[in-house]
């Protein structure tokens, strides 16, 4: 058997997010959210993409890159558990992996032909970091990806966690307007781990070219500020 197989990036994505803090844990979640795939310059060919456009949806594989740690455990702490209880590695979706590969299923929105670095495609639902390599992209195929009677084992408990978003209008208008309903679907999901919820802390999501700073409190979260990312740290 092949041992040490090199994978190629052939894309990478762009989005709202240049720091991990804030992405939607699971794509789709926030469908609001639209980023941008450009290919590297081998596989930027137009052939490469014939008869994209037929699908709605697509899969991402991609590298968590942001993750450094040598070797690998057995279990993990699930972040949506509190960060308290185990599960096996294989039974979540934790970037900790023996291989940090991830997988979304994003929206296809547009496959766009002309212009800089084109061909690239729009997509939407994505919970990926600015600049994040991506391995391989295919058609998400309803009659065989789609199981009606799947279980979700834990997870399926936490799929509609939501929390109540207070973000003044005079502080929303800060952020551009097509950038809004984004930034409120994603503070909608609670950015904050599982295992630090603070109500006397000012929290900062990077997102868009802002930092929102919010608090949390009989479970609302509410904006308190925002301003250009790099203006002093938060606490």
């Amino acid at each position: 058997m092949e041992e040490g197989r090199t994978l190629k990036v052939i894309a990478r994505i762009h989005t709202d997010f240049p720091t991990k803090f804030g992405i939607p844990r699971q794509s789709g979640l926030v469908e609001e959210l639209v980023g941008e795939v450009t290919f590297e310059p081998t596989y930027r060919q137009p052939e490469a993409l014939m008869g994209l456009e037929e699908y709605s949806h697509l899969w991402l594989l991609w590298d968590f890159s942001q993750v450094q740690r040598e070797g690998w455990t057995a279990t993990v702490h699930p972040p949506r558990l509190g960060g308290k209880e185990k599960r096996g590695v294989f039974a979540t979706r934790s970037p900790f992996r023996p291989n940090p590969i991830g997988l979304s299923c994003v929206k296809l929105l547009k496959v766009i032909t002309e212009g800089e670095d084109a061909p690239k495609l729009l997509v939407a639902g994505a919970d990926l970091m600015d600049g994040t390599p991506i391995y391989d992209i295919k058609p998400y195929l309803p009659y065989a990806d789609c199981i009606a009677d799947a279980r979700g084992g834990f997870g399926e408990a936490h799929k509609k966690d939501q929390i109540q978003v207070d973000f003044p209008e005079e502080l929303l208008e800060r952020i551009p307007e097509d950038k809004r309903e984004a930034a409120m679907a994603v503070l909608s999901q609670d950015p904050r781990a599982a295992y630090h919820k603070q109500e006397d802390y000012v929290y900062g999501m990077s997102f868009a070219g802002w930092d929102l700073r919010f608090t949390v409190a009989d479970e609302v979260l509410k904006v308190v500020d925002v301003v250009p990312m790099g203006t002093e740290n938060v606490k």
